[in-house]
Order: C-alpha cells, then structure tokens, then sequence
C-alpha cells in the first residue's frame, strides 16, 4: 500500500524479484480497504481518547526526573510537564495556565487562598551539596553550620582551618569558595534554607527560609541545570542541587554531618531514615524532614532530605484525568523502572494514605 501525491491511494503487492508493484485483484483491494478503514478508526479513536487526556504541568525542576519517568509509564493520559521552578508552578497553577503544579515549597496562606489549591506530596527524595574543588577527591566532610558561614560569606577558601579540621589527611588548596545558588523562586532552595535556618541561627535571623532569599555572599543561576552548569565551570564552587542532578552530571558531592555526628550521604536508607520522622501529617499536607533529632532511630538520615509536592485546583474541567494521574503517581508511580538509581524513595504509607486523602477534595 502506497500513497501518491494529490491524494490518490494506490493498493498493491511489491514484487521482491522485479521490482515491480502488481495491482491486487478487484476482491483483495476491497478487503483491504476495509481493513484500512477498521485500522483507521482504531487509531482515531485511540488518539482521541488519548488527547481527551492530555495533561500539562509546570513547576519544581526537583521531580522532573521522577516526572520524565512518569511521562513514559503513564498510559491513560499524555503528560506534558515545563520544569520552570517551584516560584513558577505555584504561580501557574494559581493562574489556571496549567491542571497541575508542582513545588518543593509547602503553600503559604496567601497562596492557598489565592489559588485556591490542594498539595499534594508525591515524591521523596534528597538535596545534595556538590563541589567543584581542584585536587581533591570523593567524600569530603562539611557540617550544617560551616555550610551556613560559607553563604554567609565568612568562610572565603578551602583550606579554611575550619573545613581543614573535618577534613583530616585531605589536601585542600588555597582556591576562593564561590558558593552558587538559585537565582529563580526555587523549592530547593526552600529546603536547603529551611536545613541551614535550623543549624545557624545567624542564617536564619540575616536570611531565612524561602523559595527565593538575598544570599550574602556567591553567584545565581536558573534553575537546577543552571546551578549545575555554573559548578561544571566555576574551580572552587559548590551549590546544593537535587541529587538525581548529581548523579547525572558526575559531582563530587559532601558527607554532610548530622545531628547524631554521622557523616552522611543521601541515599535509598539515609532518605527513609530522614522520612521515618513523619509519625502524621497535616491537614495542608506540608511537612518538614530537614535535620532529624540525635537519636539512634535517626542516625543514617541525610539532613537535607524533603518531600515534593503537586498543587491542583479544587475545580477543575481535567477533574477525573488530574485525579487518576497523581493518585497513580503516589501509589504504582513510586516504584516505577529507575526512580530509585535516580534516588527518589517511595513516600512512606503515612504520607500516602494523606495524598490520596486529598485528592477528594478535587472536583
């Protein structure tokens, strides 16, 4: 079967030893004909049903990897998502330019009331502090409060006696910090400065805790693939980053202390052990998991771990498709082929018993 230009279709056999095509016989070319036609309806019909359920989505650049994973294994709908930063979901979803959000950052009162949405958490995971340092290797140490003087603009270079004292037997050279950070209202930056408030009170009195805060000291860029084009080239740097970011572009990342004195990476059991904190959830679904106590329960937690979340509309048309869709992606989507390489963790049953919860609310 051919199809010529201006229109005409022209059935017919292919000849493998001529060369030629063999016009079918009057009976075949019915038949086929029918078939076409059959064949053509099924794919209408699948197409249609499938772009009755388009979805398009924008926010958080933390999920889109878990998100990219999604769009492939998700079949009743076609998921479109535009990582353009927390700042920028929020506002979306706020302005009804898209059927879901999606921020690291919980909502504020100001922002459920203008939306007016629910949060939904729907992916766990880690940010990490990766380093761009001339000499060094692998696993370096860093604590929670020299982290916070380095923003600050206290520390200026990495042989500061004070990360030379973490950091026995390792060689560090005379090389200027140039902390990097996000530049864009962003939910990591909402979860590295919700960690470096609770360590340092001087953080937390001169900057804060937000998706967008006045950084003393460094450089900004857009973005989780800006912050880490900005490391790629900047000898000295280091920035915080989601981790799946990390693992894709090779960092070198730090052991980062935690409050049981244990030098931890994020990782499958130091991001679970950093969930386990969740004994309940609220009923705006915001939770905080950043710094678990000393205890022996909480001793291979990660310090810098958060959940993410996804903000609908209370009414909307995509109702039932925007439904389906998350409550997919917090039960079957958590454990979907590579979401934990790329070290997102499946949200404990507390937290997934809240989302779908939730999604009642959605009409």
């Amino acid at each position: 079967m051919a199809l010529r230009p201006r229109g005409i279709l022209v059935l017919s056999v292919h000849d493998r030893r001529e060369g030629e095509e063999i016009p079918l016989s009057k009976r075949t070319f019915i038949a086929a004909l029918l078939t076409l036609a059959f064949a053509a309806a099924l794919v209408a019909g699948t197409a249609g049903a499938r772009g009755a359920g388009s979805l398009n989505g924008a926010g958080a650049t933390f999920p889109a990897p878990l998100i990219a994973l999604w769009q492939q294994s998700y079949h009743a709908s076609t998921i479109n998502y535009n990582p353009i930063g927390s700042g920028g979901g929020i506002q979306a979803i706020t302005n009804k330019q898209v059927d879901f959000g999606a921020s690291d950052a919980p909502l504020t009162k100001d922002q459920f009331a203008a939306c007016p949405c629910v949060q939904i958490p729907w992916a766990l995971s880690a940010t990490s502090v990766p380093y761009n340092i001339p000499g060094t290797g692998y696993g370096l140490h860093m604590t929670g409060p020299l982290l916070a003087d380095i923003y600050l603009g206290k520390v200026d270079y990495w042989d500061n006696p004070k990360i030379k004292k973490i950091n026995p037997g390792k060689s560090l050279p005379h090389v200027k910090i140039t902390p990097i950070f996000r530049s864009d209202g962003s939910g990591t930056t909402y979860n590295f400065t919700d960690y470096l408030s609770k360590v340092s009170r001087e953080f937390r009195n001169k900057v804060g805790n937000s998706t967008q805060v006045n950084f003393p000291a460094g450089i900004g860029a857009r973005g989780s693939s800006g912050v880490a084009a900005a490391l790629k080239r900047t000898e000295g740097g280091l920035t915080y980053v989601d981790v799946a970011y990390s693992l894709k572009n090779h960092f070198k990342i730090f052991k980062i202390q935690n409050r049981a004195k244990k030098w931890t990476l994020p990782g499958i059991r130091s991001i679970l052990a950093a969930a386990s904190l969740v004994k309940k959830v609220s009923g705006s679904n915001e939770m905080h998991i950043v710094d678990p106590p000393a205890n022996k329960k909480y001793a291979a937690a990660y310090p810098i771990c958060t959940f993410t979340y996804a903000l609908l509309q209370k009414s909307t048309d995509k109702a039932s498709d925007v439904k389906a869709f998350v409550k997919w992606a917090v039960t079957k989507g958590q454990t979907v082929p590579g979401a934990q390489k790329l070290l997102f963790v499946p949200i404990p049953k507390v937290v997934q018993t809240a989302a779908i919860k939730t999604l009642s609310k959605v009409h």
